[in-house]
This record gives structure tokens, sequence and C-alpha cells, in this order.
């Protein structure tokens, strides 16, 4: 009755849960630290937070291979059903059951333009419930810190993957503050040394993580992976 979720680099991640694949943001073929190639990996459900190329990365490939869903704020999902996808679309608030689980978007501080510079809408976080087992994880994308992590944290969150790289989203010592606020059993760090400017001490994160709070800190390398 587990899930498994596995950090595939940067931050995109592979979820299997039940009998379903879904990848996160998809960013692999340019994605100097993927663990695996966009032409092998499965996906039954694609979840894109925004539009940006290094999250919105090789979906396209790997939907038009595999015939995956993609699912997204609507106007990622208007543009890719525009161009002959499988789409959902949702928004920031609002929640659908989809056969693998519960999906809610939060809230997201960050841009969304898409690679061509069309509408990318507004940028999200995923809130997954899985129905395999009913543990909760929280994508927050590429964000800022938002005082209503908390009100996600109520949710009760067994697993959230908070980007910590700074220069684009949170930097070390905001994602400190978004786990005191979300209060997650477990967060994996992401969106981290994948380029220059977003190079961090991902050790002396985890160890301020766990001296300050009661969450785990998973520092995964690419390809491996937690179990819910």
């Amino acid at each position: 009755m587990s899930t498994s979720i596995t950090f595939l680099g940067h931050a995109a991640f592979s979820i299997k849960t039940g009998e379903f694949s879904i990848l996160v943001d998809p960013f692999l073929s340019r994605n100097p630290l993927a663990s695996i190639s966009a032409d092998k990996v499965e996906a039954d459900y694609i979840l894109i937070t925004h539009g940006h190329g290094d999250h919105l990365g090789d979906a396209a490939a790997i939907a038009k291979r595999t015939g995956a869903l993609i699912i997204s704020n609507s106007e990622i999902c208007d543009w890719f059903e525009s161009k002959g996808f499988n789409v959902h679309g949702q928004h920031i608030g609002g929640g659908f059951t989809h056969p693998f689980g519960y999906l809610k978007l939060t809230n997201a501080l960050h841009g969304s333009a898409l690679p061509d510079g069309s509408n990318g809408g507004n940028p999200a976080g995923f809130l997954l419930t899985f129905k395999e087992n009913g543990k909760k994880a929280y994508f927050a994308g590429d964000t800022g810190l938002f005082g209503d992590m908390r009100l996600i944290g109520e949710e009760g969150i067994d697993l959230a993957a908070l980007p910590i790289g700074d220069n684009f989203t949170m930097g070390p010592a905001d994602a400190l503050r978004a786990v005191r606020l979300l209060q997650p059993a477990v967060v994996i760090p992401i969106h981290y040394n994948t380029f220059p400017p977003i190079r961090q001490d991902v050790a002396a994160w985890a160890r301020e993580v766990e001296a300050q709070t009661s969450t785990l800190v998973k520092v995964l390398s690419p390809g491996e992976s937690v179990e819910l």
C-alpha cells in the first residue's frame, strides 16, 4: 500500500502509486543532473507547476510517447490542448479526484510564462492525497515564502518538496521558515545545485532543519526514492 516517490533531479519527480505512474515537472533532457532520459520514463499523468522550461521540460515529448494526461493550470492546459494533447485543467484552490487520488492546486509566488512567450497563467504548487494510502505530499514548485503555507500545513503533510536554491525561489533561510509553517513529517530539498546561481550547501541546510524542527530531511540524489 506504499507510494514511491523518486527524485529525478532539479524539481522533477516520478511517483508510483497503486497502478499509476505520475511525473512532476519532467525537466530531463536539458537537466545535467537528471537520473533518467525522457525517452525511458513512464507516465500515466504529468503534473506541471508552471510554464518555465526547467519545469515544463519534456512534458510534450513524454505525453506524445505515453499518452499521459497533462494536469496543470487552465492556461497551460489550453496551450497543450491546442497542440492535440490530453489535458485536465485546474486552478489555485481547486481540487479534483483523479484515479490516483485527490489533487489540489495551491498558491506559489513565481512567474509562469511559457517558453514561446505564451500566457502560462499563475504558478502553482500541488497537494496530493494518494488514494493508495491516504498519505499527503506537497510539491511547492518554484515559490518564495508565503504565510499561507501554515494553512497548507494544517492539512497534515506527510512529505513536502521545497526549493532551497535562492535567486529564483526561496533560499535556505526562507525554506527553513517554510518547514516551520508546514510542519511536514519529511521534507525533500529541491531546485538547488543544477546551475551556478542556485548552488547551496544542502547538508548544512538539513542540519539546521533537523536542529530547529521535528521534520526529518531526506536529501535525495537523482534516482533515489522515499516511500510513503
